[in-house]
């Protein structure tokens, strides 16, 4: 039981009686945490989430955001931390299958997913168990559902052993003027659920979400798992794109967390009406079900329809068609209240509104903090430094690709940049915009966040906006995705506070909305305390002309120069390098300096609009010594860091930094480059060349790497030897 002693003294009052069994399984989920967002909403209205593009902004089960007269995007950003650590494979699969679900709730055709994803040390007994379950679920049940894994993330940390976090963003395309509501609004209408059949699985799983973890979770809360069906899926999209087309829906909601209680709450309270559910009437795969465990499962593959009556005859015969169990539910009344019937005995009557939108918010003590700027940072030794940074799981590209090739990525051949580089590229394939495009890349860096939890939270953003730039994408929107620990812990609320205002600051910056998300918090072990604050930031860019991307982003050519774009400066507070080498918490974080960041992201669309470069990347984690390699690998470089625009004043300040407002640009000819840049007011300068030899030649100062294809190659490859 989650609810409070004045949880429950306010729904007896409301109620004028105290709730029985099926009122309190139904308050107890949908006040949980994960459904009533009790300790963010009111933080979360400081996101600014409108502009002329929105249609649909926070508050239904994704948003739609207009591309072109007409024509639609709809994202939507979801957790399945919880569910992943006791059952990696179902939880990560669930988890896709929910948010493409959402995204199909809204009228959308889905055609892309990604998947941020954070486990602990590979080296720890039970994590590469969840690594690669994880990693299976995900891609089984996307390549089943035909939706392209394109992107995501992958990092590792003590913080996260027995809390992963799996992620998951869907993006697909809607027609303006198809775009369904998760509201039921006129009385008489009906409801039909479609899908798969009724079971146990998944029941509570709200309230689950919104506990933290403890000793013996895997084992007790397998319960509170569900069980996916990618094909069932699959039929469910196709049925969906039907029903749509033939204007068949009024209104549509996932069964996702508590199931048909949220789905039909939501829906009644957001269309001010009421609806009446027959729980006998609702097919089941096993018997014996009481009316609360059929309200609150969470069985997979479900999806609740408002549907004109003269229209229920042919919602049933496509689903027929289709292999999808279809059957009539309930029906929209007028009295505003969810009532569940059984036959004709009436179970429950409770004020839909109240239900859905009744918990009091909460509002936690906050504990501030801050780590010292000023910290004393031993010089490394270069060989030991190279050695330990590229081997870290976190800048791997081997092990990122062992990931992204276990999915199908260009399924639907809508991919045009895949997986890999900053951002992936797709196709929007709709007729009248044949050469428009969606660019897409999530971002966090739990670090900088947990040493500064503002400013570190307003870099996420930066970072996704500059990778999207690099393949010439203007931003369209944003989801956010925050894991934080409990919110009852003083310092987890202040990180979370300052987190959305970060997040809040730069989305006004930049000028681009945040036009949805997911709040998942609890996510710590009794044993380990909470994981690092996680905001992940989704963006979606639109690409408009598709000709530069022919050949774009490829591998540099021998001779070609190699330009570094924006100034490096002594921040290295909440690096790679401070924390996994040196294991030091603190210094100065990199700030995001707004105009020279707008400045370069406009810069970088212009250059790869102009076909005068032939790669881009920005730099992040781990600085030069991670970004350097990958883009030269297999072919060898002869480069001076001495050379880039800097106010450092060592060399492993130079080589380690994570400042902001950076850009390795790979040019036949710097001219173009540094004279864009000098336009747009950025520093920029040319520090060496391609050899072709497969050998990358770095100078520092006095120190100088020499790194072959092979000893890099063998660095990467260490993290490999946990994985199958």
């Amino acid at each position: 039981m989650t609810l409070t002693e004045e949880d429950l003294k306010i729904i007896e009052r409301e109620l004028g009686r105290e709730p029985g069994r099926i009122e309190l399984a139904m308050f107890e989920n949908l006040w949980s945490e994960h459904c009533a967002y009790r300790s963010t909403r009111r933080l979360l209205r400081k996101l600014p989430s409108e502009s002329e593009d929105v249609i649909v902004g926070p508050g239904d089960d994704a948003a739609v955001v207009r591309v072109a007269d007409g024509v639609a995007v709809v994202v939507g950003i979801e957790s399945h931390n919880h569910p992943s650590y006791v059952d990696p494979y179902n939880g990560a699969a669930t988890g896709v299958g929910g948010i493409v679900r959402d995204v199909l709730s809204m009228g959308g055709f889905p055609i892309a997913l990604l998947d941020p994803l954070r486990f602990g040390p590979l080296e720890e007994e039970r994590v590469p168990y969840l690594f690669d379950g994880v990693v299976r679920g995900i891609s089984d049940y996307g390549n089943r559902i035909g939706v392209p894994t394109v992107g995501g993330e992958l990092e590792f940390d003590p913080s996260y052993t027995r809390n992963p976090l799996v992620n998951v963003m869907c993006v697909g395309v809607v027609e303006e003027d198809k775009v369904i509501r998760g509201r039921a609004e006129d009385p008489g209408d009906v409801l039909v659920l479609i899908g798969n059949r009724t079971g146990r699985d998944g029941i509570g799983g709200a309230a689950f979400a919104s506990e933290e973890l403890e000793e013996g979770s895997e084992e007790e809360d397998r319960p509170a798992v569900q069980i996916g069906d990618p094909l069932t899926e699959r039929c469910l999209i196709t049925a969906m794109r039907e029903l749509v087309d033939r204007g068949l829906v009024k209104g549509c909601k996932d069964l996702g967390a508590a199931g048909l209680t949220c789905a039909a709450a939501e829906m009644a309270a957001d269309g001010g009406t009421g609806i009446v559910i027959d729980v006998s009437k609702v097919p089941r795969r096993e018997e014996g079900m009481e009316p609360w465990e059929v309200m609150l499962s969470e069985s997979q593959e479900r999806m609740l329809l408002v549907v004109d009556p003269e229209d229920v005859d042919e919602v049933l015969e496509v689903c027929e068609k289709y292999d999808l169990e279809a059957a009539v539910v309930g029906e929209v009344t007028d009295d505003g209240y969810l009532t569940v019937k059984d036959g004709d005995e009436v179970v429950t009557k409770v004020p839909a509104e109240f239900l859905a939108d009744g918990a009091p918010e909460m509002e936690w003590p906050e504990e501030p903090y801050e780590y010292p700027e000023d910290v004393d940072v031993p010089e490394p030794d270069p060989e030991e430094l190279v050695e330990k940074v590229l081997s870290s799981p976190n800048v791997s590209p081997l092990l990122a690709e062992w990931v992204y090739r276990q999915y199908d990525h260009e399924v639907q051949g809508r991919t045009i940049v895949k997986p890999g580089h900053d951002a992936a590229v797709v196709w929007l394939h709709h007729e009248g915009l044949e050469d428009v495009a969606l660019a897409l890349a999530t971002d966090s860096n739990p670090r900088h966040v947990e040493v500064d939890p503002k400013e570190g939270t307003a870099g996420c953003l930066a970072e996704a906006l500059r990778n999207v730039a690099t393949v010439g994408a203007k931003p369209l929107c944003v989801v956010d995705c925050l894991n934080f620990g409990s919110p009852e812990n003083p310092r987890v609320y202040y990180q979370l506070r300052r987190a959305i205002e970060g997040l809040a600051e730069a989305a006004e910056a930049f000028e681009v909305p945040v036009v949805g998300g997911n709040v998942s918090l609890y996510n710590e072990h009794e044993e380990d305390g909470p994981v690092k604050p996680t905001p992940v930031v989704g963006v979606v860019g639109v690409v408009r002309g598709l000709d530069h991307l022919k050949d774009f982003p490829r591998d540099p050519e021998e001779g070609e120069s190699v330009v570094v774009i924006g100034e490096t400066r002594p921040e290295l507070g909440g690096s790679l390098y401070l924390e996994e080498f040196h294991g030091i918490k603190g210094g100065k974080v990199p700030k995001v300096r707004y105009e020279e960041e707008k400045a370069l992201h406009s810069l970088l669309r212009d250059l790869a609009r102009m076909e005068v470069v032939s790669n881009v990347r920005d730099v992040s984690t781990g600085g030069f010594l991670a970004v350097l390699p990958e883009i030269f690998h297999g072919v060898g470089a002869d480069l001076d860091l001495s050379n880039v625009p800097h106010s450092c004043s060592r060399w492993d300040e130079i080589l380690m930094s994570e400042s902001h407002g950076r850009a390795v640009v790979v040019a036949e000819d710097p001219g173009p480059v540094l004279s864009a840049a000098r336009e747009a007011g950025l520093r920029a300068e040319v520090i060496g060349e391609v050899t072709g030899d497969r050998t990358l030649r770095v100078a520092v100062g006095d120190v100088e790497l020499e790194l072959d294809d092979g000893f890099v190659e063998e660095l990467w490859s260490r993290p490999l030897q946990h994985v199958d």
